[in-house]
């Protein structure tokens, strides 16, 4: 059994959001040994969300509960909540609620700028991470695989490859309504990361040239890499008091990157956007004069788009691939039984020809009868599959199909 456990901005406070994102990269390991019934885990965090898709093994499935709130206890404790906060704040789904959940995730459809263009590459990320983790299932390769295949078609077929937009880029035209003009703006960049590659892209596109880009972990190859001017700590000060725009997105987990100390004065109006998610500026910042802080919070609440055409076609291709998804994903948990069941009849077919001494005219009787079997036995078995039934056909066949066959 798939079930998602998630967090979005849209339903759990800023500040408990903050803490699940700052959790460290091992919580996918430290959740999959929370329980024996959990076989998989796959973290998505993302500026505005924090997801665990967990695949509950088949002999748990009838009751998960404790392994989900094994997995819940574990997720508190590392974020130093209480378990009540954490599972209030967690919405849980299960089996084709979980699967549609996170085929509209990675469409664009769940992001506070709808068709985000990040999503689909941070839940490919977030799978290749549970992947050199060891904690990626075979059903959770085959959910995430197929939610990629999904965002294309979605995006494509929808159009949302060319209309969406990304959260940056909403953030970006937000702090425009302050700036006179973007080719005249003096803008600091903080971050050397993936985020701050495509916000880079964002304040270009808007027509922002005078960048200069700090790194809190001291990267120079960034702005090399970039033709940007870069910014030392000990400069930091004199460069945010000469700046337009402060752009913040970074990664850190241990406290605002941007203090309120580093802003003694504001020598004119100044937008400051804080993409970090915890937080990368102190809050204390926003009382400087002339200073505007546009956090995630912000942010979300004035991007609201309303696109319902575009969402309901999205919604129909996300349901039907849903379907074919389940469809597929029952067929295959069966597929061991299958092959166990082929293995034995074959096995006793051989052992039986043998012993009859390989007579012409009965080893072709012998083999059609065999085929039309197990034609039958696995016919029977992806049926029950499509009904959702597979684990007890599965349970059928170990019951009749002994380790050992008995000569």
């Amino acid at each position: 059994m798939l079930v998602s456990l998630g967090a979005h901005q849209r339903t759990s406070s800023f500040a408990t959001l903050e803490r699940l994102a700052a959790l460290g990269s091992d919580i996918g390991t430290r959740i999959e040994g929370a329980h024996p019934g959990i076989a998989g885990v796959v973290i998505v965090s993302t500026c505005n969300r924090f997801e665990a898709h967990l695949d509950i093994a088949d002999e748990h499935a009838a009751s998960p509960v404790p392994a989900v709130d094994a997995a819940i206890e574990t997720i508190a404790a590392a974020a130093g909540l209480p378990f009540r906060e954490v599972r209030d704040a967690l919405l849980i789904r299960s089996g084709n609620r979980g699967v549609h959940h996170l085929f509209a995730t990675a469409s664009g459809l769940d992001s506070v700028a709808l068709g985000e263009d990040e999503i689909a590459g941070q839940v490919a990320r977030a799978l290749s991470s549970a992947r050199d983790a060891g904690v990626a299932s075979a059903p959770l390769e085959r959910l995430f695989q197929r939610a990629a295949s999904v965002s294309r078609v979605v995006k494509n077929e929808v159009g949302l490859a060319a209309s969406g937009r990304s959260l940056v880029r909403v953030a970006v035209a937000q702090a425009g309504a302050s700036v006179r003009s973007w080719p005249d703006a003096t803008v600091l960049l903080v971050g050397t990361g993936r985020y701050a590659a495509v916000s880079l892209a964002a304040l270009r596109d808007a027509g922002a040239r005078n960048i200069a880009v700090h790194s809190p972990s001291g990267r120079a190859d960034f702005a090399a890499r970039h033709a940007l001017t870069s910014i030392g700590a000990a400069d930091l000060t004199t460069a945010i008091a000469r700046t337009d725009v402060v752009v913040s997105c970074t990664s850190a987990t241990d406290g605002p990157v941007l203090t309120a100390d580093l802003w003694p004065s504001a020598p004119h109006d100044q937008v400051v956007l804080d993409l970090g998610m915890p937080r990368n500026v102190d809050a204390e910042v926003s009382r400087r004069p002339g200073v505007r802080l546009l956090d995630l919070d912000t942010i979300a609440s004035a991007a609201a788009v309303d696109e319902p055409a575009l969402l309901e076609r999205a919604q129909r291709l996300i349901a039907a691939a849903v379907r074919e998804h389940a469809a597929a994903d029952q067929l295959q948990r069966v597929s061991g039984a299958v092959t166990d069941l082929r293995s034995y009849v074959n096995d006793v077919l051989d052992r039986e020809l043998a012993r009859v001494g390989g007579d012409p005219r009965t080893e072709p009787a012998l083999r059609h009868f065999a085929g039309v079997l197990m034609h039958g036995l696995i016919t029977q078995g992806t049926r029950a599959a499509a009904r959702g039934d597979g684990p007890s056909w599965r349970a059928a066949v170990a019951a009749v199909v002994p380790g050992d066959p008995a000569p």
